[in-house]
């Protein structure tokens, strides 16, 4: 549950940096140009999944530990999505074998 309400908060981060007119942007996958031709409704998509997010959290934790873990791990995904999105470190290969780990190291360890 908590490798689901981390992916998502990715992706919901990244829709919303990439609905930014400031951020360095590259066009590499065909949804990332739909994003930044759609911007309204990139937003209301990562907001969505924001609070999707959120619920997820709160769903697997309670009310303080929930809220307090997805900050935390809002401010972590943001400033990496920030820093490694422009140096085109982020790809698809990488993300999926770093998700894959961390929903096997969370289905061993529960």
């Amino acid at each position: 549950m908590i490798t689901i309400a981390s992916l998502i908060v990715f992706l919901a981060f990244y829709t919303l940096y990439y609905t930014s007119k400031r951020a360095v942007l590259s066009y590499d996958l065909g949804f990332e140009k739909w994003m930044q031709k759609n911007p309204k409704q990139t937003k209301i998509t990562g907001l969505f999944l924001l609070l999707s997010a959120y619920g997820f959290w709160l769903f697997s934790k309670s009310l303080g530990c929930g809220t307090l873990m997805f900050f935390i791990q809002l401010m972590a995904v943001g400033s990496l999505i920030v820093l490694l999105a422009p140096l085109k470190k982020i790809n698809r290969s990488t993300l999926l074998i770093i998700f894959i780990i961390i929903a096997l190291l969370e289905f061993y360890y529960a």
